[in-house]
């Protein structure tokens, strides 16, 4: 069990994962960490006493979101429609993303690969994988969509995101029910291409994922 920080050291924790979370929020993942530390008044080797590195910060200040991405999935799950929880998710997640160019910059690989332990990503992919099959087991979600392509919808929304925030910050559902339209089945024709291999899902998002 960890031991208990000081009240002083708690307080400048705490400091730093507010700091940090309205920056994030505000302008991505990519804030000098100097200026996190002076947004909180504590100085930047204080930062690194609390936090080694920017992954370790990260993944405190999003923990909550990771929570709640996860909350949303088992939420998915006991809705009594397959399609219904399907939908729930992503609109769930695409929300969250939305909301926090931060967040938004770590669900679609692009935050440090210590912010989310792999025991955190491996049940979140399994989640999803079971939110897919039983849709596709329902009858409701076409048979050809794989796990890797439910990924790249994140990754572009990502995108979406980034490009219409300040100008529509609504427009993201208008991509969303676009591409759930084209997940229903029966589905209207064969898709042109096979889908990605999961090694090859791995490889076009790890350009983005700094160490």
């Amino acid at each position: 069990m960890a031991k208990p920080l000081r009240k002083d050291a708690q307080r400048n924790r705490d400091l730093l994962v507010a700091a940090a979370r309205e920056l994030f929020a505000e302008r991505g993942l990519d804030v000098p960490l100097e200026e996190i530390a002076r947004c909180a008044g504590v100085s930047i080797g204080t930062l690194y006493n609390r936090f080694p590195g920017r992954g370790e910060l990260v993944g405190a200040v999003f923990a909550d979101r990771v929570a709640a991405t996860r909350a949303l999935a088992e939420e998915a799950l006991a809705m009594p429609g397959a399609w219904d929880g399907l939908v729930h998710l992503l609109e769930g997640v695409c929300a969250l993303q939305a909301a926090d160019l931060g967040y938004n910059a770590l669900a679609s690989g692009r935050g440090p690969s210590s912010a989310v332990s792999g025991e955190i990503l491996a049940e979140g992919r399994d989640l999803m994988r079971r939110i897919v099959t039983r849709a596709q087991e329902s009858g409701e979600l076409r048979p050809d969509v794989t796990l890797e392509d439910m990924v790249f919808v994140i990754w572009g929304h990502a995108r979406t995101v980034e490009a219409t925030a300040e100008i529509a910050p609504r427009l993201w559902r208008r991509h969303l029910a676009l591409l759930l339209d084209g997940f229903r089945a029966p589905a209207p024709g064969p898709l042109p291409e096979p889908p990605l291999t999961p090694e090859q899902a791995r490889r076009a998002m790890s350009p983005h994922r700094p160490p």
